[in-house]
């Protein structure tokens, strides 16, 4: 018995790092997405035109797994649209575009307004009580990202680009709503792989008619981007937003979430607000002031303590302790709730 136990534990003990090994890949390929598209942007590529790279070239990798879950086109149609029209399209497009106005680790800290906005549609809209730590995580959040815009020297930013990255926290918000929904459905659960891939290829459909591909500049993926002084093949580039940021980091997401519990997840996934902030301080030169700096620690701070609290049974099951998990990933917390975008 003692033994038993002895390698139950052990192999408990191994999943879980095995998950935040996993978990912690998933962060830093998801913040190097803002590094690796403003240069993009910079060069002459309008941000829809990136984000529909980026989507599209995902898409084509991880076809393999639509055809395998065809079936989901069938058992789920709405929420694969709701998917990837918000929780692919809708991120990246709002994200991406913000960033071509504002600093990378700005935008990506105001879109972490999104697990506070989850909190407000269950207690607003679903009229569900949400617990004080969650109203507390709400508080924070909204009063970091006060300094983060320094509202005290009148708005400096862009607005336009303010209102984007508002938009890309709600998106965000509606990528979390959405990955739970089927968490109770047992066996008959999506498969996070399968809606992760339909949403690329409905996200990729939506952007094409949006982004006019056919009138991009093309020429600038054979040439060079800058990157802080540094001359970077665009093509290089792309690649890292689609193969990195995009395939590897949605995939080791959904692997660790299935070894963690989804609020173990979502703390390591926070750090990728701060790893987007670090590699845009020292790729592109974007230096945040300390005020800035103190509010992106408070915003996160209300981030994961909003969304502790898990709004729905689904997403309270600790992963490690059954079964494979088959909720939905998180980009940017874990499966309470898809980045992708970022």
């Amino acid at each position: 018995m003692c033994r038993v136990r002895t390698h139950a534990s052990s192999h408990g003990g191994h999943r879980k790092s095995v998950g935040l090994g996993l978990a912690l890949v998933s962060a830093v390929a998801f913040g190097g997405s803002g590094v690796a598209a403003k240069p993009l942007i910079v060069a002459g590529l309008d941000p829809l035109q990136v984000v529909w790279l980026r989507v599209t070239g995902a898409a084509l990798v991880m076809l393999p797994l639509a055809v395998r879950h065809r079936a989901l086109l069938r058992r789920r149609p709405g929420l694969l649209a709701g998917f990837g029209l918000l929780a692919v399209a809708g991120v990246q497009a709002c994200y991406f575009a913000a960033i071509s106005r504002m600093p990378v680790g700005v935008a990506l800290l105001v879109e972490y307004l999104g697990p506070a906005l989850v909190l407000g549609w269950v207690r607003f809209v679903q009229r569900r009580p949400v617990t004080r730590a969650a109203a507390l995580g709400v508080v924070l959040a909204v009063g970091g990202l006060a300094c983060v815009v320094e509202v005290w020297s009148g708005l400096s930013f862009d607005a336009l680009g303010l209102l984007l990255a508002l938009g890309a926290a709600c998106c965000q918000a509606a990528y979390f709503i959405l990955s739970g929904q089927g968490g109770d459905d047992g066996d008959r659960a999506p498969d996070p792989l399968g809606v992760i891939a339909y949403g690329l290829l409905v996200g990729a459909a939506v952007l094409t008619v949006v982004a006019r591909p056919w009138a991009m500049h093309w020429s600038v993926l054979a040439g060079t981007a800058d990157l802080n002084g540094t001359p970077v093949a665009a093509a290089l580039l792309l690649a890292w937003i689609v193969l990195l940021a995009t395939v590897l980091a949605y995939v080791t997401g959904v692997l660790s979430v299935r070894r963690l519990s989804p609020q173990v997840a979502g703390v390591v996934a926070c750090l990728e607000a701060v790893i987007a902030t670090v590699l845009a301080w020292v790729l592109l030169g974007e230096h945040l002031s300390a005020p800035q700096i103190i509010g992106g620690v408070v915003v996160l701070a209300g981030a994961f303590v909003a969304q502790s609290p898990a709004p729905s049974k689904a997403s309270a099951r600790p992963v490690a302790s059954g079964g494979p998990e088959r909720e939905l990933p998180a980009r940017g917390t874990a499966t309470q709730g898809v980045d992708f975008p970022l």
